[in-house]
């Protein structure tokens, strides 16, 4: 069957050597090496996933996870995860990526050389218990007292209302005890990260950057908030993980039409630099502002000009990884040559 793609997991230097390297044999993975650098990847068969689908995403994502904590223990302890989903058709387009984002991968691999994250979620470990103390609360009980009528019936209206109030007072208790937790533990984390909550039960789902040598000090801090509360919190951890939260790398892909377009929509000459990027947009957000009563598209003229900004933006960053001359080229044979950024997931 042909090749229809080749799936990246992600980079890792080559300073590893050959029996790392070696150890990928029979494994289903395989790098693609430039210069110093490595893409760790396998041929992929099934196309594009289609990560708008639960099941298709859900079996991505656990494979992707695996690969890469496979190779984890492997010896690889350094490796930038790419972006899920990251597909190449060709090993050439492979070796592009890695040159066009080698001074990036270069500075992120040293930056994440002592590094690793640790996740942490945290739920309470009797919600129902909560939920009847929130109920008999002074504010609670005197408002469930007042909307009743005569004959002791709560209107459904006056429900909803006391329900709104229950669920302001669970936002601020889990916010309150979210904030106790990271104050107690951010001292050891490099940096922090906040992913969304599930549900109501589920009081923080973070991610810290932690020097490797401080991991036995963070968990010891969880052991004491795992005290302080008496067991009325369920503390998760997970990790030692590569830098997911904070270092995942991105193939962001242009095309000559969108460069083309967003230049003329600016109004921009052949070549500029991104001061002028900024002037000329500026100048046309002035004018197609909704709140300047241009007509009634304005609203659609204004966010037209502020994509072609940000998509010229992209370029610029794209151009810069291979050239460092202040003006960036947009006509011409060159706009191809610059068609690829790698970039840091936001």
């Amino acid at each position: 069957m042909k090749t229809k793609g080749i799936y990246i997991y992600g980079i890792v230097p080559n300073f590893y050597g050959t029996t790392h390297f070696q150890s990928l044999e029979n494994s289903g993975v395989y790098a693609i090496t430039f210069q110093n650098i490595s893409a760790i990847v396998s041929d992929h068969e099934n196309g594009q996933p289609d990560l708008t689908d639960r099941e298709s995403l859900a079996h991505t994502l656990v494979h992707h996870q695996k690969t890469i904590e496979e190779l984890m223990a492997k010896g690889f302890n350094m490796i930038i995860p790419m972006k899920l989903g990251t597909i190449a058709v060709s090993k050439e387009e492979v070796l592009n990526i890695l040159a066009k984002g080698h001074d990036l991968i270069i500075t992120t691999l040293t930056k994440i050389e002592y590094l690793t994250e640790i996740d942490l979620v945290v739920t309470w470990a009797d919600f129902s218990k909560v939920l009847e103390n929130i109920a008999v609360m002074p504010e609670i009980r005197k408002m469930k007292e007042e909307m009743q009528n005569d004959s002791g019936i709560t209107l459904k209206a006056d429900q909803y209302k006391i329900g709104m109030q229950i669920q302001e007072i669970i936002d601020q208790k889990n916010k309150s005890v979210e904030l106790k937790i990271l104050e107690k533990l951010s001292p050891y984390g490099a940096d922090i990260r906040m992913h969304e909550v599930m549900n109501d039960e589920m009081v923080t789902n973070s991610a810290f950057l932690l020097n490797r040598s401080r991991r036995e000090k963070f968990e010891q801090a969880i052991d004491q908030l795992d005290e302080e509360y008496k067991d009325s919190l369920n503390f998760k951890l997970v990790g030692p993980l590569p830098c997911y939260s904070f270092y995942t790398l991105e193939v962001k892909t242009l095309t000559s039409e969108e460069v083309e377009q967003s230049r003329k929509l600016l109004g921009l000459k052949e070549q500029a630099t991104e001061t002028e990027f900024k002037k000329a947009y500026l100048d046309k957000a002035k004018v197609f502002h909704p709140d300047n009563g241009y007509d009634e598209d304005a609203t659609g003229k204004f966010n037209t000009i502020r994509k072609a900004y940000h998509t010229l933006l992209d370029y610029a960053a794209a151009v810069k990884q291979s050239s460092k001359d202040e003006y960036i080229p947009l006509t011409g044979a060159r706009i191809l040559e610059n068609l690829i950024l790698i970039k840091i997931k936001e």
